[in-house]
């Protein structure tokens, strides 16, 4: 007899309530949004920065998989089959046979991706998975001001059709560099993604509207939305709103509140 307990898994995302669109999940995790806060706090060094922001991705990266990813139905004995017939799980199981392309975006993405590769390859068939690696280097002006992105390099394994692509970089800021990359992926690299995923730890409403504005198929996730500079009447409103007023980028591009550079204070090199 056929149990179909597990035939139908429910999985519900809990994230906040906003007005940024239906491709942009604001994770809303008091346990998460805890760790971040430790992250981001003043007096947090190494090497508990980095074991803060391998712990955060791996659940990040986890509520992805329950959120995105397909399922199948699969019947799997147990180790109890030699003692009964009936020691069989028959139930949903993330699909093994799923193709998934992590991409590192240097140097605040390394880590990262290389968690979300190392996870994956537990998750799904791991001749399926692949890291990509960018090198990126942001552009500013005379007064140290963000005005684009440059590609300094790439390592791309092959060809990205029908596969879920994975973007894992922590400060979703001015969004340059992540729309340079997904251009990339999309004009550039062979095959048609079946979906294109950004995993953040900070966003900004900045970064919100240039990537829905630039690649509105792109889903988002992130666990926190900083708009700390925002006027007076934008506090106590929900996420985008007051989208035109709301701001979460000083006048050199970093994030308010936020926590600094990342790809600096990840590496130890202020450079």
């Amino acid at each position: 007899m056929r149990d179909t307990l597990y035939a139908n898994v429910p999985f519900k995302l809990n994230e906040m309530t906003h007005h940024y669109g239906p491709n942009v999940h604001l994770v809303g995790n008091p346990f998460l949004l805890s760790q971040l806060a430790t992250l981001c706090a003043k007096g947090t060094l190494q090497p508990q920065i980095n074991r803060l922001v391998e712990q955060l991705y791996a659940d990040l990266v986890k509520t992805v998989i329950n959120a995105e990813f397909p399922r199948k139905m699969v019947t799997i004995p147990t180790r109890m089959i030699d003692s009964t017939p009936l020691g069989i799980y028959q139930g949903e199981v993330v699909d093994p046979q799923l193709r998934v392309v992590t991409v590192n975006i240097a140097r605040a993405g390394t880590l990262p991706s290389q968690v979300t590769y190392d996870l994956l390859n537990f998750t799904v068939d791991p001749s399926l998975v692949r890291q990509d690696h960018i090198i990126m280097s942001r552009m500013i002006d005379a007064a140290q001001a963000v005005v684009g992105s440059e590609i300094g390099g790439a390592k791309i394994g092959g060809d990205v059709d029908d596969a879920f692509v994975l973007f894992p970089d922590p400060m979703g800021a001015t969004g340059g560099s992540l729309s340079t990359a997904i251009t990339l992926y999309k004009t550039k690299v062979p095959g048609k993604a079946r979906r294109i995923i950004t995993l953040n730890l900070i966003v900004t409403p900045e970064y919100l509207r240039r990537m829905t504005t630039e690649h509105p198929d792109v889903i988002i996730y992130a666990l926190r939305l900083d708009r700390g500079l925002s006027p007076p009447e934008v506090f106590g409103t929900a996420p985008g709103l007051l989208w035109e007023k709301e701001r979460g980028l000083d006048d050199r591009q970093y994030i308010v509140p936020g926590g600094g550079g990342f790809g600096e204070i990840m590496n130890n090199a202020y450079v």
